[in-house]
């Protein structure tokens, strides 16, 4: 295999210097993202034998920080997508995995649908219900906010089955499916959000990964462990380019006869966007070498990432548009893409408050942090 490096050199290079364009647009070109789900980069972990890159948690963390620094909504995307093909890793059978990953890393777009109008961080709330009908399933309820969705041909939906939990895969296109995207989003305008509705959905039964009747603890995990991860790292990369576009702005914009970054308390949002972008790196790093370990510290040391790298974007975002004052505080800037986008890392796959809470109950005690 090529040297780990390469994908996110080729995922930059793809991306180009679009993201303006996209984000005042409101839309990622479906080609692009085509092509680079064909090249195994929106979920590099998958296993070569499934057509994936076979990527540790630690290589393909520096490809998402690659992508976020690019562009926050590809970045997006490339999270929906592995979190997509992560839960079928996790949860699906040996067919399942042999017949829907090959999907995913053949150029087919997927989104995962989690949240509704009453279970966002209590998932525990889910209403949307799977329903056996002899060799079929009939999935009724609805999905908010699902990333990629406007985008995808396949939906990974979660929701109640008799009585545990399951996670199916639907084709979007599939009759009783409807998909409408959320106007005017904060931040990530160009990574497809849309609600979901599923009004008797018929699948085939064999679409319900593992057969169904899972724990909604384990269903759960299984799919947001990796987006937190994947999040996390986004937000490094959102670092990275509130980085180079503060030291860049801040060595030639001159006030009182001198570069800004010679005045002190300039040279302060500099050095403290440094220390912000490597906290975030390296809790990112900690996290994904427990991932790539099978450390039983992953899921905290993951939740301790996403928490740590969403706070740092968002405030080193905020003191990018500080520093580049009237230079990025335009729509489609970098920075005031940052600013708008750090702020739904700090909302989205747990928000602060709940990853918060989380940790507190892992020092509280052994197997806390997972309960709700």
């Amino acid at each position: 295999m090529s040297s780990p490096i390469e994908p996110a050199e080729l995922a930059a290079e793809l991306l180009g210097d679009d993201a303006e364009t996209w984000d005042l647009a409101c839309a990622l070109p479906r080609d692009l993202l085509v092509d680079l789900g064909k090249r195994g980069l929106l979920c590099a972990e998958v296993p070569t034998r499934y057509g994936g890159l076979g990527l540790s948690s630690e290589h393909n963390g520096e490809l998402t920080a690659r992508v976020g620094a690019v562009c926050s909504s590809a970045r997006s995307v490339l999270t929906s997508q592995g979190m997509a093909a992560w839960t079928i890793q996790r949860l699906g059978s040996r067919d399942q995995r042999a017949a829907y990953l090959p999907l995913l890393t053949g150029g087919g777009l997927a989104a995962v649908g989690f949240s509704e109008t009453g279970a966002g961080s209590d998932l525990s709330a889910l209403t949307t219900s799977f329903t056996a009908r002899g060799d079929s399933l009939v999935v009724d309820g609805a999905k908010v906010w699902v990333t990629a969705a406007a985008y995808a041909d396949h939906l990974v939906i979660f929701g109640r089955y008799g009585d545990g939990a399951a996670a199916a895969v639907i084709p979007a296109s599939a009759p009783g499916v409807t998909i409408e995207r959320v106007p005017h989003p904060l931040g990530c305008r160009a990574a497809g959000h849309a609600n979901i509705t599923l009004d008797a959905v018929r699948v085939p039964a064999a679409a319900v990964l593992g057969g169904g009747g899972l724990s909604l603890p384990l269903v759960v995990t299984a799919a947001l462990s990796y987006g937190r991860m994947s999040v996390a790292w986004g937000c490094v990369g959102i670092l990275r380019a509130c980085l180079a576009a503060v030291t860049e702005h801040a060595s030639v914009r001159e006030q009182f006869g001198k570069p800004i970054g010679e005045h002190q308390l300039v040279a302060g949002h500099v050095a403290g966007l440094v220390a912000a972008e490597q906290i975030a790196t390296r809790v990112c790093e900690h996290a994904s070498r427990c991932w790539d370990s099978g450390s039983p510290e992953m899921v905290t040391a993951t939740v301790l990432a996403k928490y740590v790298s969403s706070e740092q974007a968002a405030r080193g975002a905020a003191t990018a548009v500080q520093v580049l004052a009237s230079a990025g505080a335009h729509d489609g800037h970098v920075v005031a893409r940052a600013y708008r986008d750090a702020k739904l890392m700090e909302i989205i796959e747990g928000s602060s408050e709940l990853c918060r809470l989380m940790l507190a109950r892992s020092a509280l005690g052994p197997g806390r942090e997972n309960k709700p």
